[in-house]
């Protein structure tokens, strides 16, 4: 990345979700942050001018469901690759997210504290990254990759960086797990409460942990100031969970109305996927995902538009995220143009702005273009507002990509 000496963008439609349309105006950069937001021109005379052209600023994007340990889709061999290769991937992965104008992710199974310091010492290129660590799962449960004639303790898998999670069962166990991510560096905790996709044995409709241990790992995160994400699909395994505290729901792709009711009252914010779904069942099988997996992919990829319906007319908040696997990251920008086909483009751009901010608790710093946030920030050609696919296509329309005041990326003004 380029220094970062005091930079003015001139001249720019400003797009972050706060209003319904673009405004006019000018941001400085300096030290990382905004200085400076204004609609009437700012002097500077240290600072070195882009100007824009009209161009649409935004914020850089968020996707608040990734997993950057894995870079191949059968999660059970992804678990057995070596930690160097994991790693080494990893940044790949992430310098390419980075490319396509995200900024920060927040990464729901897998990824160590380690990764966040290489990010946050530059031996790597990346987005911020707000990690969980591994996911906790009981036995048998979604982070389970054994398969059903595997009889070795987890922990000979589940210890390895390329691990997308952990298993503990009972209440003391759960509450183990999660003090020990957190002692790791881990920001929240991620569950899996439910049966999934991509594991052997747990069919979509299987409920993950008891309501106890629903309820103790919730009392551990609130104990560390932070908050707890599940994995859920079915409405009783979201309603269960919701009951107990969770306040981060991953997928929800079959809930109901009158549980994305009762989501709103809770203050439960949704992290849809349908990027995912799509992928698997056009790539998933030629690229080595389990066949037993693949024949669940339609349990939850057909109802993933009327989800997003219900949620939208319920008032649930929702936040971007993919949750791709493998060779599928390439298609992370394109969950924008499937949400724009239920969703307004004002809303599905607030999914990776200030309400993936919100999700991540960092309102005001990140996902919004306003004085004192981090000087994360993308230039679109053109305007997203009118055809969301100008945010895909491997950041193909997006000239700058900025990170905390730094150039990944800059193409007019180089």
């Amino acid at each position: 990345m380029s220094s970062s000496a005091p930079i003015l963008f001139s001249n720019a439609a400003l797009l972050d979700g706060t209003a319904d349309h673009a405004v006019e105006g000018h941001v400085l950069v300096e030290g990382g942050i905004i200085r400076e937001v204004s609609d009437k021109p700012i002097r500077s005379a240290s600072a070195r001018v882009v100007d824009l052209a009209g161009r649409t600023l935004m914020p850089g994007l968020i996707d608040c469901h990734v997993h950057v340990i894995a870079s191949v889709p059968n999660l059970g061999q992804n678990a057995m690759l070596p930690d160097a290769i994991v790693a080494y991937r990893a940044a790949k992965l992430m310098r390419e997210m980075l490319m396509r104008g995200f900024t920060t992710v927040r990464d729901v199974g897998g990824a160590t504290h380690a990764l966040v310091q290489a990010l946050d010492e530059e031996l790597i290129e990346g987005p911020r990254l707000v990690i969980c660590g591994k996911a906790l799962s009981q036995t048998g449960g979604h982070a389970d990759f054994r398969g059903r004639y595997d009889h070795r303790d987890p922990d000979y898998q589940t210890l390895r960086l390329g691990a997308m999670g952990r298993i503990c069962d009972g209440v003391e166990a759960i509450r183990a797990a999660a003090r020990d991510e957190i002692r790791q560096g881990a920001t929240f905790i991620k569950i899996m409460a439910n049966g999934g996709v991509a594991s052997p044995t747990d069919p979509i409709a299987f409920l993950g942990f008891s309501k106890d241990e629903l309820r103790a790992v919730v009392e551990e995160a609130e104990n560390a100031q932070t908050y707890v994400a599940a994995h859920l699909y079915t409405d009783e395994a979201i309603r269960r969970a919701v009951e107990a505290g969770v306040r981060s729901v991953e997928h929800a792709n079959l809930i109901t109305p009158e549980t994305a009711a009762f989501m709103r009252e809770k203050g439960a914010i949704a992290c849809p996927t349908l990027v995912t779904y799509e992928a698997l069942k056009n790539e998933g099988a030629s690229l080595g995902f389990p066949a037993d997996s693949v024949a669940k992919i339609d349990d939850v990829r057909l109802k993933g538009f009327e989800s997003l319906e219900i949620m939208q007319k319920a008032g649930v908040t929702m936040a971007y995220g993919t949750d791709l696997l493998g060779a599928m990251h390439r298609h992370q920008s394109e969950e924008f143009v499937l949400r724009g086909r239920v969703l307004s483009a004002i809303d599905v751009i607030r999914s990776a702005t200030i309400h993936a901010a919100t999700l991540l608790r960092q309102e005001g710093r990140i996902g919004v273009l306003a004085e004192g946030a981090n000087a994360d920030l993308v230039v679109v050609d053109g305007d997203p507002l009118a055809d969301l696919s100008l945010l895909t296509r491997q950041g193909q329309h997006l000239p700058v990509i900025m990170k905390a005041g730094r150039f990944a990326k800059n193409e007019l003004n180089a």
